[in-house]
C-alpha cells in the first residue's frame, strides 16, 4: 500500500474551528481518508481534523494545555528488576524519538499500518515519573518533595493494581486508531525494560460534533471544566507549571499530574430529577450556567440568596466546595477523559471520569481541594474514587533531547 505524501498531509482544509470540522463531517466521511489505489500528490488533502499536528519538542511537554482530544489512553509502566538508570534513560530516549515521529504523522519502519490512512490527528504523548521510579533508578535523592504520596482520603476505595507506577504515558488524539497506534508502539518499545502496570482508555466529544466550540460534558451530563484556569490569566503559569528556577532544577517548566479513576453511580444519578442534580452541582444542566444566573462563564455568586434568605448555591454544592474562593485560592488545570468499561455484575455501568489535573505543586493544588471535597461535597454520594496516581512530568525536550534527560544525565 503506498505511503501518504507528507506534502499532502500538511495541506489542510482550513482553520481548526468547529465550522470547518463540521464541513468535513457533512461530506459523508470520505474526506481525509486515502484509498488503497491512491498515489502521491494526486490524493485529496486530509481534513483539518486529521492533518492537525502538535509539536513534540518545546519548553513544555504537549498534552497539558493542548485542547482536549476525542480519544485517550493512560498507561503506567514499572521498570523490570534488572533495569536501572541507564536502561530507563535509553527507554525515555527511544520513547521520545518515537513520539516525535508519531505526532508528526510518521512512524517506525516496523509499523503494522494501524493508522496508515490517517494524519497525526492532534496526537500528543506526555511522559511522567512516579515515586518508585527514583528508587528503581538510584535517584531517590533527586526525587522532588512534591512527589510525596498523596494523603489518604476517607472516600477512597483504591485498587493498588490500578494505581501508582514508575512511568506514566498520557496519549490523546482525535482519531481512535491514531491513539491506539501510539500506545501499541510505545508498549512494544518498552519490551525488556518495563512492563505495563495498568492502562485506562477514555474519550471526549469529537471535534465538530457541536455547532460551535463548547466545553465538553461528562457522563453525568454536566458541562465539565468551566472554572479551569485560563492560559490568559496572569497567574496561570504559576499555578500549573514549575518555574524556570524551580526546585529541583530538572523539573523546570514541568508540572505534576494527579490521575484518579472516578466511577460515577449513574443509575442513582440518572434517577434524580433535573433540579436535584442541578442543586448538587450548583449549575444548570442545560448550559452550565451557575444557579445564580448568567451564562456558563458568569462568575458564581456564592453570596446570593433566594426569596427566603437561603443560599442559592447550597453549602455542599460541588461548585461551592471546589471554588478557589473557598480553598485559599487553590486551583488546578483539569483535563479529563470519560470512560466506559462495560457493566458490573449488578448491571450498573462501570463508567465515569479519568480525572487528570495539572498543577505546579499538588500540595497547593489538588490536595486542599480534595480534602474539602472529602469533608462535605454533595456529589460524593454519587462517585467512587477507585484508582489514584501522582506523577512528576518534566519540562519538554528540545530537538535532539529526550524527556527526563536533565534528571537522568545530570
Amino acid at each position: 500500500m503506498p505511503d501518504i505524501s507528507r506534502r499532502r498531509l500538511l495541506t489542510t482544509t482550513g482553520a481548526a474551528g468547529a465550522a470547518g470540522l463540521a464541513l468535513g463531517a457533512a461530506g459523508g466521511g470520505a474526506l481525509g481518508h486515502a484509498t488503497a489505489d491512491t498515489e502521491g500528490d494526486a490524493a485529496p488533502a486530509l481534513a483539518t481534523v486529521g492533518a492537525t499536528a502538535v509539536p513534540f519538542h518545546g519548553t513544555r511537554q504537549p498534552g497539558i494545555t493542548t485542547p482536549m482530544q476525542a480519544h485517550g489512553h493512560l498507561a503506567a509502566f514499572d521498570l523490570l528488576p534488572a533495569a536501572g538508570r541507564r536502561e530507563a534513560a535509553a527507554l525515555l530516549r527511544h520513547w521520545s524519538a518515537l513520539s516525535a515521529d508519531l505526532m508528526a504523522g510518521e512512524g517506525p519502519r516496523d509499523d503494522t499500518g494501524i493508522a496508515l490512512d490517517a494524519g497525526p490527528a492532534s496526537l500528543t504523548v506526555t511522559f511522567g515519573l512516579g515515586h518508585g521510579f527514583f528508587d528503581a533508578t538510584g535517584l531517590a535523592s533527586a526525587r522532588p518533595a512534591a512527589l510525596d504520596p498523596l494523603p489518604a482520603f476517607s472516600a477512597d476505595a483504591l485498587d493498588p493494581a490500578r494505581s501508582g507506577g514508575h512511568l506514566w504515558v498520557q496519549i490523546g488524539a482525535d482519531d481512535g486508531l491514531v491513539a491506539f497506534r501510539a500506545l501499541r508502539t510505545l508498549q512494544r518499545a518498552a519490551a525488556g525494560t518495563a512492563e505495563v502496570r495498568w492502562t485506562m482508555g477514555g474519550f471526549n466529544r469529537s471535534p465538530g460534533a457541536t455547532a460551535r466550540p463548547m466545553t465538553t460534558r461528562n457522563l453525568m451530563g454536566q458541562v465539565d471544566g468551566t472554572n479551569n484556569p485560563d492560559p490568559a490569566d496572569d497567574d496561570f503559569d504559576a499555578r500549573v507549571f514549575v518555574p524556570a528556577d524551580g526546585d529541583p532544577a530538572w523539573m523546570a517548566h514541568g508540572s505534576y499530574a494527579v490521575v484518579r479513576r472516578i466511577r460515577m453511580l449513574l443509575d442513582t444519578w440518572d434517577a434524580l430529577p433535573t433540579d436535584t442534580r442541578e442543586r448538587v452541582i450548583g449549575r444548570r444542566t442545560s448550559d452550565g450556567a451557575p444557579l445564580t444566573g448568567g451564562s456558563e462563564t458568569s462568575p458564581v455568586d456564592l453570596d446570593a440568596t433566594d426569596g427566603e434568605g437561603r443560599p442559592v448555591i447550597a453549602a455542599n454544592a460541588h461548585v461551592r466546595v471546589t471554588s478557589p474562593d473557598t480553598n485559599g485560592g487553590a486551583a488546578m488545570l483539569r483535563r479529563p477523559f470519560s470512560y466506559h468499561d462495560g457493566f458490573l455484575d449488578d448491571g450498573s455501568p462501570d463508567a465515569g471520569l479519568l480525572f487528570i489535573c495539572w498543577q505546579a505543586d499538588p500540595l497547593r493544588g489538588f490536595v486542599p481541594v480534595q480534602r474539602k471535597l472529602d469533608r462535605g461535597d454533595a456529589l460524593s454520594e454519587f462517585v467512587r474514587h477507585e484508582a489514584s496516581a501522582l506523577f512528576a512530568v518534566p519540562g519538554g525536550a528540545a530537538q535532539g533531547e529526550y524527556v527526563g534527560q536533565r534528571l537522568l544525565e545530570g
